[in-house]
């Protein structure tokens, strides 16, 4: 007999497992925005238990290939190249949306503490915004006669999740502090290779994702901090958050920041630069 899938309208870990175990990529998204507006309809209850997943169900393409082994994207603004760049967004947003409900379905509590209510709102609307973002961009490279799968993509964004899958305050100092926080630097560049290309429609969902994702790092540094004192760093959190960096983040911070951007998901100057290098 084949296991049966959860029922997602009992409550929101049921509906996260749901999500990670669903192999289309649209319908993952299509999925998320359903249960965000049934659990704010009071169609899908808060009731949550642990549950973790080794690995997302994912589509059979696009291949999935190490870091090495990707080809270089040519920067400017042939369609080719836009296309490359669109297609590569869309693969992270995808990993941000199972991201996003892997943080809801792994840390119903932490440290025999309970996560509060809003702590799970928070994450249901960041996979939300996350679904929309790949939509808005998957909806685009069909535009272009195109869609998620077609290209390669990079098999190590998932790392993360798994180098910090029993640790709740390392997974929010990488994910949304340090992968997400990345993007607020890189996408004004972006957004304007867009604009001068005369892809104003592209250049405008780069926006919009950009904007978002400010909240985005800015929930994920608000939960830091409530982690980070139940490790019992009460006062000096940002050495604790880069000792965290230092242990699990397999990279390095580079400059230069998008300090503005920085500065409006309150993630001070002072937390990141000390252990940047360039």
């Amino acid at each position: 007999m084949r296991d049966k899938k959860p029922d997602p309208r009992k409550n929101l870990t049921n509906a996260a497992l749901c999500v990670l175990q669903t192999k289309n990529a649209r319908l993952k998204a299509l999925l998320t925005q359903s249960f965000y507006k049934k659990y704010h309809s009071n169609d899908v209850s808060l009731s949550l238990t642990e549950v973790q997943i080794e690995r997302p169900t994912r589509p059979e393409k696009p291949t999935l290939l190490s870091p090495g082994q990707m080809p270089k994207r040519r920067s400017g603004g042939a369609k080719k190249s836009r296309i490359a760049l669109l297609h590569a967004l869309a693969h992270i947003e995808l990993n941000a949306i199972d991201l996003a409900w892997d943080m809801i379905a792994r840390f119903p509590s932490y440290k025999n503490t309970p996560l509060p209510k809003e702590y799970f709102e928070d994450w249901l609307l960041i996979a939300y915004e996350e679904a929309k973002h790949f939509l808005l961009l998957d909806d685009r490279l069909r535009d272009f006669d195109e869609h998620y799968g077609t290209l390669p993509a990079h098999d190590g964004l998932w790392e993360s999740a798994k180098d910090t899958a029993h640790h709740l305050t390392a997974r929010l100092a990488i994910v949304p502090m340090v992968l997400e926080a990345r993007g607020l630097d890189v996408t004004p560049a972006m957004i304007t290779k867009m604009r001068d290309s005369g892809d104003v429609k592209s250049a405008t969902i780069l926006q919009t994702i950009h904007d978002e994702e400010i909240g985005h790092v800015k929930n994920g540094k608000k939960w830091f901090e409530w982690a980070a004192q139940l490790d019992g760093y009460l006062e000096d959190k940002d050495s604790y958050w880069q000792s965290l960096v230092g242990d699990y983040f397999k990279g390095v911070l580079k400059r230069p920041f998008n300090v503005d951007s920085r500065d409006l998901a309150d993630f001070p100057h002072s937390w990141y630069d000390p252990i940047a290098v360039g």
